[in-house]
């Protein structure tokens, strides 16, 4: 409320019409606040990796579902109906060339062992970029004993 000189006067009246308002502002802060402590952060707020060389099995056993398992993690490459590496990313998965490759499902479906130039999150555990990839020996993998927590998928 404007005063004589045009100084303000407070006028306590109109303190009831501000609860509300209040009450709102309080409540959305409240919101947002629990709405970013579920949802992920973004690309730009997580914990990226460098492009780093890991060696390990690719699993892919049916459509769109494609993990990267190495001495680290279980990596998210694809899961159907969710995340999904770039579509124009085709270096994730190498050409495997015959006893490379074990097939467990019907068409090319199954599993290998390669390595993989990428970037991962480390928070989400998926593969953000493969710059490149190559397929090895399954011997290899079989061998290694970083991977001896996968011997159970993969025999």
């Amino acid at each position: 409320m404007q005063g004589a000189g045009n100084q303000f006067v407070y006028d306590a009246g109109h303190s009831e019409h501000m609860k509300p308002q209040l009450t709102f502002v309080a409540a959305s802060l409240f919101v947002l606040i629990v709405l970013r402590a579920e949802h992920p952060k973004t690309i730009a707020q997580t914990t990226l990796s460098p492009l780093e060389t890991r060696c390990g099995w690719i699993d892919n056993p049916t459509p769109a579902n494609i993990w990267f398992h190495d001495k680290d993690a279980q990596w998210i490459i694809g899961v159907q109906g969710g995340y999904q590496l770039d579509d124009d990313n085709n270096e994730a998965i190498p050409v495997f060339k015959r006893g490379q490759w074990v097939k467990t499902n019907v068409g090319n479906y199954g599993y290998g062992c390669a390595c993989l130039r990428m970037r991962v999150n480390k928070e989400t555990k998926e593969v953000l970029e493969v710059k490149s990839s190559r397929a090895r020996p399954l011997s290899a993998c079989r061998k290694d004993p970083a991977l001896k927590k996968w011997r159970h998928i993969f025999k």
